[in-house]
């Protein structure tokens, strides 16, 4: 099972170092030639050179040897000329706490220049011209094993500018190598543009082809995007990140977008929140899950990715934001993180920017049914969102489809059932919600640097972690409801200086989640301790066919409402009490839940094997965090909707449904994303997918954006 969630990893050893090296695949080793297969290993594949069978040194024939002599001649002259040229990339810089201006200075300092200045073995670093170099990425490392937590830097060097401003560098850059994970040499620095820039160029590219083609005397029926007579017809649901974009590039490749949101604007949905907040007003359909933005919104605002932090598609989504008012900082940080407080903003300028194109918003409509003829999209029917009955339903007319709702959205999994729509359960993962002072994380993570955080506006950022252990038979865990013989529990969506919030759209089902505001400076610090669960977990409900996960869902969060005593109350426990299996206080530490806590045993909220398994994980992490157990630590009840319980099935290359043609599921909702980046990056290559089913694009986005990640099975978030 661990192999599902962990990258294959290789260990490589150097015999004249003290150290092994880590890297994660796939990479390539030039030197290594072909052999037999390595074995495989739970721990770690141990590479060695293998011998050449190839003639060396004096065995070289003569015309071998003239052979050779030629390619390092070509080879060093071709080195030598794209030295001068190109760009060089310096990872791994490390900066002392002590002389690194601090996590809110984005340039190039003085001790910056040092750390570089040894990588390029240039002897005088304040000769180096601060102009030359470019920070590309800029993290902070509190590891224990460090005698001093380090600022971590990665910078771009241009070579022709710091040659114009200090010749001197030349004999320096000469002799300058490539070094695998350190150094690295780039004939060209690829600089990304944002999504807008980038369908125009496209757009302006594929015009001027076509009009090429017009006076060569081809022709073409879609020459012109304005000369189509009718502009297709594209109805979008949901207006999370894979919503937004996915309606950003259809509406500027010509598609007559609307965009469909059960929600509210941003602006409405803050006081439906507030009214929740204060007053324990639930609006069923604009809340912490529904309204403008996603879940996302009101969810911390993490812009941290497991499908690629470099990849060209993250970048575009990452200058997209930047573009929308996101502070430029998110492209350099290592942990990037927007907040709720700034989402407002940037969702606002993103909307306005649909609009000018044309899009037509609709706010408070939900989506009742689809309309279907011969197992294709021909419209769909909506109403207005605070109409629980529907009498008012109207029936849309459209080309096709994008169906980008959130994860919560079950009224629709139900009404893709009865159209027979593909679907399948998805894994997930449930558990619980830890709350600490964050003042106790920040020591647990930093020691005696702990003073420097000050709220979110110190010198280090505010302390977080991410925990994960592996849980199997071996651990006394009796699971007999599962084959699968282990399953893992981790920390997710850990929120340091945030609140715990309520995620129910139901008032009689209770789930919590986590999020922070840009600052970070709430006093406390919280995390989903959550296990994964399988089709097997959901065999009690199978008699729901597809949607025996969501089922599995709602039957907890019903649970967890009951032992709350019902209002939005959150059934809690200490750390110690949970671990004993007992409930000893009848008053609980301070929470940042503000609709109350109540103490509880959440033992009976969950299955047992779930529960044990939060326990021996708890356990073990408090070995990994050495104070994480303490009177302090309070659990929150529950936390399911981790993720999308089922997944609606679609053509890899098309993006459209396997069994109702113009249907597009995408995103977090549909099984395909997970987070914010994700669900973006999934948006923008369903819209272009779409796009060019319609007529409205002829290119390869991939050639510019890079390969799409392919569900395969386990997803990436």
């Amino acid at each position: 099972m661990a192999a599902k969630f962990q990258p294959l990893t290789l260990c490589l050893s150097y015999p004249s170092s003290n150290h092994t090296t880590m890297f994660q695949t796939p990479f390539s080793f030039p030197c290594i030639k072909r052999g037999p297969a390595l074995s495989s290993s739970k721990k770690s594949i141990k590479c060695t050179t293998l011998r050449s069978s190839k003639r060396t040194g004096k065995r070289r024939y003569p015309s071998e040897k003239k052979k050779l002599e030629r390619m390092n001649k070509t080879l060093t002259q071709t080195e030598i000329k794209v030295k001068e040229e190109g760009f060089w990339r310096f990872s791994k810089l490390a900066i002392p706490v002590h002389k690194d201006p601090g996590k809110d200075f984005p340039g190039v300092s003085i001790p910056l220049l040092e750390s570089i200045s040894k990588a390029l073995e240039f002897p005088v670093a304040s000769m180096l011209p601060m102009e030359a170099f470019t920070v590309v990425r800029k993290s902070f490392d509190a590891r224990k094993l460090l005698k001093e937590p380090q600022f971590v830097y990665t910078v771009d060097m241009d070579v022709k500018k710091l040659l114009n401003l200090e010749p001197r560098a030349s004999d320096f850059i000469s002799r300058l190598e490539p070094k695998l994970g350190s150094i690295e040499y780039m004939p060209s620095r690829k600089v990304l543009a944002d999504l807008i820039s980038i369908v125009h160029n496209l757009v302006d590219n594929q015009h001027g082809t076509k009009e090429e083609e017009a006076r060569d005397g081809i022709h073409n029926k879609s020459f012109n995007f304005s000369s189509i007579a009718k502009r297709p017809k594209v109805a979008v649901v949901g207006s999370g990140p894979s919503g937004l974009f996915a309606s950003l590039v259809l509406s500027e490749l010509g598609a007559d977008v609307t965009l469909i949101e059960r929600g509210q604007a941003v602006e409405q949905r803050g006081h439906d929140i507030g009214a929740l907040v204060v007053r324990r007003a639930l609006q069923p359909e604009s809340n912490f899950c529904f309204g403008e933005g996603g879940a996302g919104t009101w969810s911390d605002g993490k812009l941290v990715t497991r499908i690629g932090r470099n990849s060209d598609s993250v970048l575009t989504v990452m200058k997209t934001l930047v573009h929308f008012g996101a502070p430029p900082e998110i492209l350099l940080d290592g942990k990037p993180h927007l907040g709720t407080d700034r989402l407002i903003g940037i969702l606002r300028n993103f909307r306005q920017h649909l609009v000018q194109l044309g899009v037509d918003i609709k706010f408070g409509t939900r989506l009742d049914d689809l309309i279907v003829e011969n197992k294709q999209i021909t419209g769909i029917k909506v109403s207005n969102a605070r109409d629980e009955c529907g009498s008012n339903s109207q029936s849309l007319s459209y080309d096709a489809v994008v169906l980008a709702v959130g994860h919560s959205a079950r009224d629709v999994y139900q009404m893709l059932l009865q159209h027979n729509v593909d679907m399948v359960p998805k894994d997930f993962a449930v558990g619980l919600r830890i709350e600490h002072p964050q003042e106790l994380i920040n020591k647990i993570q930093y020691s005696s640097l702990a003073a420097e955080v000050q709220l979110g506006r110190g010198k280090v950022p505010v302390a977080d972690y991410k925990v994960v252990k592996y849980v199997n038979e071996g651990d006394e865990i009796v699971n007999s409801c599962l084959e699968d013989r282990s399953r893992s529990c981790y920390s997710f969506c850990m929120c340091p200086g945030g609140q715990v919030v309520l995620t129910s759209t139901n008032s009689s089902e209770l789930c919590i989640n986590g999020m922070s505001f840009s600052r970070r400076s709430s006093r406390w610090a919280n995390a989903a301790i959550v296990v994964t669960v399988s089709s097997n977990d959901f065999a009690p409900f199978g008699g729901h066919g597809p949607l025996c996960g969501v089922e599995f869902q709602r039957h907890y969060e019903r649970k967890a409402a009951m032992v709350g005593g019902g209002n939005f109350v959150v059934p809690a426990q200490t750390v110690t009490d949970f671990l004993d299996n007992k409930l000893s206080v009848t008053s609980l530490p301070q929470s940042s839940y503000r609709l109350g806590v109540r103490p509880s045993n959440l033992h009976e909220l969950l299955p047992t094997h779930i529960t044990k398994a939060l326990q021996h994980s708890i356990a073990a992490f408090d070995k990994e965090l050495p104070g994480y157990i303490c009177k302090d630590a309070l659990l929150h009840g529950v936390e399911t909707r981790t993720s999308s319980p089922i997944r609606i099935l679609r053509n890899t290359d098309t993006y459209e449904s396997t069994s109702v043609r113009g249907l597009y599921p995408v995103g977090e909702g549909a099984g395909h994303a997970g987070g914010i980046v994700s669900a973006a990056v999934d948006g923008i290559y369903c819209g272009f997918a779409l796009a060019k089913n319609l007529n409205l694009f002829e290119g390869d986005i991939e050639a510019i954006l890079g390969k799409a990640q392919r569900n395969t099975g386990f997803i990436k978030y």
